[in-house]
């Protein structure tokens, strides 16, 4: 069985390019637009890896992020952020993000982060 993911980003084009690459590879479990469905998604579903974006309205990654990992120590999550976030992406890593990915996407490098980061 594939590894299941959770895609959280505020925007539906970012979501869809995510899906397209994941989709042969990955099961998408579910999709968010903030950081809110994203910890109510992440419970729902208990997925084995959640991508991320940074910057979100309500509820940032960040703060979802801390909430994911907080109640599930062994969350998987990688940070989809916009080049020039390095700040960002730091507070990120302390809120128990295991990787990150670089808008806009390429597919080998978004399956070469959860490579890192899922086992096979």
């Amino acid at each position: 069985m594939p590894p299941s993911v959770l895609i959280v980003d505020d925007s539906e084009f970012m979501r869809s390019l995510l899906r397209e690459i994941l989709a042969d590879d990955y099961e998408i479990v579910a999709e968010g637009e903030n950081g809110v469905e994203a910890l109510e998604l992440y419970r729902e579903h208990e997925p084995d890896l959640v991508m991320m974006d940074i910057v979100m309205p309500i509820r940032d990654g960040i703060e979802a992020t801390t909430a994911i990992t907080d109640s599930d120590p062994d969350a998987r999550v990688i940070m989809c952020t916009s080049v020039g976030q390095e700040e960002k992406m730091k507070m990120a890593v302390k809120a128990g993000a295991n990787g990150y990915i670089t808008k806009p996407f390429q597919k080998p490098s978004v399956l070469e982060a959860i490579e890192d980061v899922v086992p096979a």
